[in-house]
């Protein structure tokens, strides 16, 4: 199985974009952020003439918005029940023939200020974060087979930004949401499907700054794209990969897509039917 998430930063304006990506890497299931487009004009056509007819929106207008395409059908889609919010940042699904759940998740930026108390946005990220977390910890047990994809926008481990100490003290980094982001691994003990596959010394990243002229030679990065699984899951992580290319594709996101791949025949829990 592959899967691959996506900031896509508007879905109708990159939709070229997409439908590239899914002709390059072929996945089983595309979980997109940030559509940014209300449902009924989602290009659902478009992305069913490539073969991605089963799909899961969730979309407001002009921001947030959230989707997963799938070559599988799709079953039992819910829409960010139990977090008592407006917002489009969560739609989740089961893909029986996999026997598995889809969910896609896009955590609120935060702002620029890291401070709670005089940045509300900030305030109502480590809101979210906290709310998500007693959400998962509450509803499912840990031998559900999940995969969790996402824009989390936080980059909590040392090799997930390129300078530690400096990005300490901007948001998506700083402690606190590292601390905050931790409670939403340890409610189902999710695991990072990238850390538990790359080297622990290899800086890996997702996301660069628009403000930055040569995004490449600067490599000012940050790892803020998550693919997460639950524990029966984590034997069958086999592969992934950051597709930096798609990141230079006009007009650009400002994330670059993140593959990973799963040999569900190793995976624990039951096996799906053939």
């Amino acid at each position: 199985m592959r899967v691959v998430t996506w900031n896509v930063n508007s879905v109708r304006r990159r939709l070229p974009q997409v439908l590239r990506l899914l002709e390059e890497t072929a996945p089983d299931v595309l979980c997109l952020q940030e559509t940014k487009v209300r449902d009924d004009l989602f290009p659902a056509e478009a992305f069913a003439e490539l073969g991605y007819p089963h799909q899961a929106i969730y979309g407001m207008p002009g921001y947030n918005g959230v989707a997963i395409l799938s070559r599988y059908p799709l079953d039992g889609i819910r829409r960010q029940d139990g977090l008592g919010r407006p917002d489009a940042r969560l739609i989740l699904a089961q893909v029986p023939a996999l026997d598995l759940d889809i969910h896609c998740l896009y955590v609120p930026a935060g702002g620029d200020v890291p401070d709670p108390e005089t940045n509300p946005k900030f305030a109502d990220k480590l809101a979210f974060l906290d709310a998500v977390a007693e959400w998962y910890a509450a509803y499912f047990g840990r031998l559900d087979r999940i995969v969790l994809c996402g824009d989390l926008n936080v980059a909590p481990l040392e090799r997930d930004v390129w300078n530690h100490k400096r990005l300490s003290r901007v948001v998506t980094h700083t402690p606190v949401e590292i601390e905050r982001l931790g409670r939403l691994r340890s409610s189902l003990l999710w695991v990072d499907a990238v850390r538990a596959l790359a080297p622990p010394d290899q800086p890996v990243f997702t996301w660069w700054s628009y403000r930055a002229g040569d995004w490449r030679a600067a490599n000012k990065g940050r790892r803020l794209d998550h693919v997460w699984v639950t524990p029966p899951l984590a034997p069958a992580l086999t592969g992934w990969e950051v597709l930096h290319e798609a990141r230079d594709w006009i007009p650009p996101s400002d994330h670059a897509p993140l593959v990973v791949t799963l040999d569900l025949d190793r995976a624990g829990g039951n096996a799906p039917t053939p």
